[in-house]
């Protein structure tokens, strides 16, 4: 796994997490790789409520099903939903109650550093599109 942007532990992985203290750096490295392979724009709806707008490929879909089915069963906590209003047009939703605004806060710097890449400059990889969603 890559770990590009990600440290050996993020700070803001809440202890509510029962994810094994050994597996997160992991995890953290999969999400990191799921945010530059996938997501196409960021937007913070509300201090409890971040937008990922995705690929809509059939891999980034099928990417985004199996991460956050394992991190529910780690950090109960979040909600996410997953939907396609159209062929191109696939949306992550990700809500969390009051308490875990912060882990959120961690997240959505991490989405937004991997789209935006460094020096907040577009990356690459997505043709520049680290704009809301």
């Amino acid at each position: 796994m890559d770990d590009h942007h990600c440290t050996a532990e993020a700070a803001w992985v809440p202890d509510a997490c029962t994810l094994p203290t050994a597996a997160r750096p992991l995890r953290l490295a999969e999400f990191d790789r799921f945010f530059r392979e996938a997501v196409r724009g960021v937007a913070r709806l509300s201090a409890r409520h971040l937008r990922l707008r995705l690929a809509g490929t059939a891999r980034a879909e099928r990417a985004a099903r199996d991460l956050t089915a394992r991190e529910s069963s780690c950090c109960s906590f979040f909600a996410f939903e997953l939907s396609r209003s159209g062929p191109d047009a696939l949306t992550l939703d990700i809500r969390v109650p009051a308490a875990h605004v912060g882990v959120l806060d961690g997240l959505a710097e991490q989405a937004a550093a991997a789209v935006t890449g460094p020096a907040g400059t577009p990356a690459a990889r997505n043709g520049g599109t680290g704009g809301g969603a």
